[in-house]
């Protein structure tokens, strides 16, 4: 909203707001609260919390749900162990701050870290500008054999990209149509 604010407390209000009556269909979504820059959900989540309920049935849940990709294996070289724990100490706190996340897929013959990015930082316009400028440079810093970083996507990821591609150059070459015909 430009100004002002709007709350949704049931789906009879929300009826006026395209989103706030998404945003009710969610199971467990009490209430939206619109402001001039942020949305609020009531949900679920703040019965949860408030509650006192632990997040996780047992300790070994709780080791067992967070990311494994920088577990250091007994089979991982040192130049690899060096790497993830770099990845978890250092550059996954800071990532996460913004949102996201970063996931080890491996470290190749030729020096390269292979890396994929979640969460908002996998779209975001900056994140090969925080890949090259932040991360593969600390990366090389600390250590040697470390030659750069890639991004790598998964295959469902690369099929997207692929399409879409097809879609703009299909639409790129009906606008020059149009163009040419006017």
């Amino acid at each position: 909203m430009e100004s002002g604010a709007a709350e949704f407390l049931d789906t009879r209000t929300a009826l006026k707001s395209p989103l706030a009556i998404r945003l009710m269909g969610v199971e467990g979504v009490t209430g939206v609260f619109y402001g001039p820059d942020f949305v609020t959900i009531y949900s679920v989540l703040m019965e949860f919390f408030s509650s006192g309920q632990a997040l996780f049935k047992s300790e070994e849940d709780r080791d067992s749900a967070g990311p494994q990709d920088t577990v250091i294996l007994d089979t991982d070289s040192e130049t690899v162990a060096m790497i993830k724990e770099l990845l978890e100490t250092r550059v996954r706190p800071s990532v996460m701050e913004d949102g996201g996340d970063i996931e080890y897929r491996g470290f190749t013959e030729e020096g390269l870290v292979q890396v994929k990015l979640k969460g908002s930082c996998r779209g975001c316009s900056s994140s090969s500008v925080t890949l090259k400028s932040g991360i593969e440079r600390m990366l090389m810093h600390y250590i040697p054999e470390v030659k750069g970083v890639e991004q790598v996507l998964d295959q469902e990821e690369e099929i997207a990209i692929n399409e879409f591609e097809k879609l703009e150059s299909r639409l790129g070459h009906e606008d020059a149509g149009r163009t040419l015909a006017v």
